[in-house]
């Protein structure tokens, strides 16, 4: 939305608040202190001596990097990154940190994440073993493609799969981190959670981002009066930049699971909330759908590019496969010789990105219910019959899927930790949405996930809702090996169907051009995978712009920073034995070295 249709939605959103505060109707006022408040020190800021915006209110783009000799955790906040450094510098490993950062995140970032939701780690231990935590939301066993009213554009009536009770899967998140923690990590709960629950109780301070999610998302404050009572101020209104934001529900939360485990979350009162605010917005999760949860670890999928092995998500995400498909067509052209961010690279980018788009549409949905050709839409053999298909002079549409089988021989957040050692995790999690379904786990301080939103409402695709069954992602958390098996990078992104192509960019950027990470995740980007139509931030040179729209392109312009372009956090391992840790600029990401 833009600037002024926003503020004139914002202005109108609270001349009726006021309006029904006077008549004493307004939910959401007279109980939001009870869970979310402003901090009684005007001096408090959880930013410590981090500077992410200005007197102005403005973000700052730069000072996003650091650099460690033991570790770096990247995160898309400063207190998680904090948080996570914390303990790995108190003994911890990565997986330790990663668990302690994903429920920081679940604090300080709600808008993109939390304990109603759910993701995927990729994890490379230093004794060159790799593994993949599947904690992604699946289909309440009740679910079925008639559950929602599909009108005769296609689309689901009154978006009752993205917001509401029924756009709520069941949430993996914290199956998900206690499992990685008690399999892979080395401390207990208490020593991860507790730092999580004093900074709850304590407070975070609210950041230009979070400031516009909560304000974007004001009008389903008041529809769903639970929402409006965790995330408005005391006045009723959307917090302010550089207030003080105090969750004791969700610090409360914690405390059931760090003393209980995941028998808190999924069978214990926290469980029967869960089922209770679903149930009250016409949703169909059970207290069984919860209790029967299973976090699944399996191989991650690997490819190679340049030699470089790529480690990466494996279906039901398509992330993982389709970065690969992506790069295996890339291969085939001599991107090494060509000017980063040049119009012939970034035309390649964009021809490649419609060919590997086209492929997901057609093949991708979850193994469990569908044959999805995962060899084939990864072999060098079935990419080189794609790339064959670029016209480097001229860009191309429509662009039709290929045939995979016959190769078969053979606003989400991220996050990534590495240390000396070479242990590496990648971690994306989300609830799907801003604030995911609107739904509100009442006396909890969390949001309840739309990841529904992410099935197909034709009951004849691929990816089509069932119970039991786990949406289509693009999520994509990352781990890149040099040829020798040593660790060169660690990386991901938020960003829906745009995190494919952002985190191939930055890969490409760091192989192909030799860039330092934070010189990768700052470069200009461009987004686009159908009807020739790219969107690209506008640091991109004008002349690359006209180059590109001679070659065919519809090239539209966004801002210099793009926040739907990805938020990749990142590391990498510098030949001179130190990890140069990168966050983006284009939300509110830091890396802390130690």
């Amino acid at each position: 939305m833009k600037k002024t249709q926003k503020s004139l939605s914002l202005l109108m959103a609270f001349a009726m608040l006021l309006s029904a505060t006077s008549c004493g109707t307004n939910p959401s006022t007279s109980s939001a202190s009870s869970t979310a408040s402003q901090g009684s020190s005007a001096s408090y800021t959880s930013l410590d001596d981090f500077k992410l915006f200005d007197a102005d209110k403005q973000m700052i783009r730069t000072g996003r990097n650091d650099t460690g000799e033991k570790g770096v955790v990247s995160t898309g906040k400063y207190e998680a990154s904090k948080i996570g450094r914390q303990v790995m510098e108190e003994g911890g490993n990565a997986v330790d940190a990663a668990v302690a950062a994903a429920f920081t995140l679940g604090l300080v970032e709600p808008n993109s994440s939390g304990l109603g939701g759910g993701g995927f780690m990729t994890i490379h231990l230093a004794d060159g073993t790799n593994h993949f935590v599947d904690f992604r939301e699946v289909a309440p066993q009740a679910a079925t493609p008639a559950m929602w009213e599909v009108g005769s554009d296609g689309k689901v009536k009154d978006n009752a799969n993205m917001v509401g009770g029924k756009s709520t899967g069941v949430p993996g998140e914290v199956a998900g981190m206690l499992y990685a923690l008690d399999k892979y990590g080395t401390k207990n709960r208490k020593d991860v959670i507790q730092p999580v629950i004093d900074l709850a109780n304590k407070g975070f301070t609210v950041t230009p981002t979070l400031a516009d999610d909560m304000t974007n998302c004001y009008e389903n404050m008041q529809k769903f009066p639970e929402f409006g009572k965790l995330f408005l101020s005391e006045n009723g209104m959307p917090y302010e930049v550089g207030q003080n934001f105090v969750n004791k529900d969700y610090a409360k939360a914690l405390q059931i699971i760090s003393d209980k485990g995941a028998d808190g979350f999924y069978k214990g009162e926290i469980a029967q909330k869960v089922v209770e605010m679903n149930n009250k917005y016409d949703g169909l999760l059970s207290m069984d759908d919860l209790a029967n949860y299973k976090v699944k670890d399996v191989d991650p999928v690997e490819g190679t590019y340049r030699g470089y092995k790529v480690i990466s998500s494996p279906a039901p995400s398509s992330g993982g496969t389709i970065i690969i498909e992506i790069l295996n067509i890339l291969e085939n052209f001599d991107l090494p010789k060509m000017q980063a961010n040049s119009a012939d690279e970034l035309h390649l980018f964009s021809e490649a990105f419609k060919l590997a788009y086209a492929d997901r549409a057609k093949y991708m949905g979850d193994p469990k219910y569908v044959d999805v050709p995962l060899k084939g839409l990864m072999s060098k053999e079935f990419a080189k019959t794609r790339a064959q298909l670029i016209d480097t002079k001229k860009s191309a549409d429509p662009v039709d899927a290929g045939d995979p089988f016959a190769y078969e021989h053979q606003e989400t957040t991220h996050f990534s930790i590495a240390d000396k050692a070479g242990n590496m995790v990648s971690v994306t999690q989300t609830v799907n949405g801003y604030f995911g379904s609107s739904v509100c786990v009442d006396g909890y301080g969390f949001m309840l996930n739309n990841e529904m939103g992410d099935f197909s409402p034709d009951a004849k695709s691929p990816n089509c809702i069932a119970g039991g069954k786990c949406p289509l992602s693009s999520m994509s958390p990352t781990v890149v090996l040099k040829e020798d098996g040593t660790p060169l990078m660690v990386l991901g992104s938020p960003g829906g169907t745009t995190i494919i192509s952002t985190v191939a960019q930055t890969i490409s950027k760091v192989v192909d051009h030799g860039m330092g990470m934070q010189e990768a995740v700052d470069a200009p980007r461009i987004s686009g995978y159908s009807k020739n139509t790219n969107s690209y931030e506008t640091r991109l040179s004008s002349d690359v712009v006209d180059a590109l729209t001679k070659l065919g392109h519809t090239m539209k312009a966004s801002e210099e920073w793009n926040r739907g372009m990805g938020s990749v956090q990142a590391v990498l391992y510098k030949n001179d034995g130190t990890l140069e840790g990168a966050a983006d600029p284009r939300r509110d990401g830091k890396a802390l070295g130690f």
